[in-house]
């Protein structure tokens, strides 16, 4: 019988840890400030990551999560020699899907796990998905994410420093 996967994710701006494992980027793009040392990962899969047109669709809304689930699963399906690898690294020993987003819930990564999760590649046919979520896309193994409030401005403090040079050129200017 083989092991069960290990496999955690963490946003590249936190800390490594000796405890990470084998650590492998999937974003598609480097992320913003972070140097390679500073990310310390092991491999970069940026084809695992869903399509600049998918991920400019679904721009983090909640409301478009179960279509971007499942059009993600549809993409993974074209990927089964990485997913099979991430596989066994992840039997091997404990495997860090390191990932950009600010957003924990509706991130791609989520999705990734559980299919790296849910498929072994023992029981998967050669010519089926690597990924059950694409044939049971209703299935969601994840407890529900908390509601997402809307962003208020603060109206505490101003939108921007006014000095009284600022607001004589202001006044000039819309004479």
């Amino acid at each position: 019988m083989a092991n069960k996967p290990d496999i955690v994710l963490k946003r590249v701006y936190e800390p490594a840890s000796d405890k990470d494992g084998y650590r492998v980027l999937i974003d598609r793009l480097w992320p913003r400030g972070v140097s390679r040392e500073r990310a310390a990962i092991d491999a970069w899969e940026k084809q695992l990551a869903p399509s600049t047109e998918l991920r400019r669709w679904f721009d983090h809304k909640p409301e478009r999560w179960e279509e971007f689930r499942r059009r993600y699963g549809d993409e993974l399906t074209a990927h089964t020699a990485e997913l099979a690898a991430l596989r066994q690294q992840a039997r091997q020993r404990r495997l860090t899907l390191v990932y950009a987003s600010r957003e924990r819930h509706y991130t791609h990564a989520v999705i990734l796990k559980q299919c790296l999760e849910e498929a072994p590649e023992e029981t998967n046919p050669p010519n089926s998905s690597p990924c059950m979520m694409a044939e049971f896309p209703e299935y969601n193994g994840l407890p529900p994410a908390p509601p997402r409030s809307p962003k208020k401005p603060d109206k505490t403090k101003p939108p921007y420093k006014t000095t009284p040079a600022a607001s004589a050129r202001i006044r000039i200017q819309s004479i």
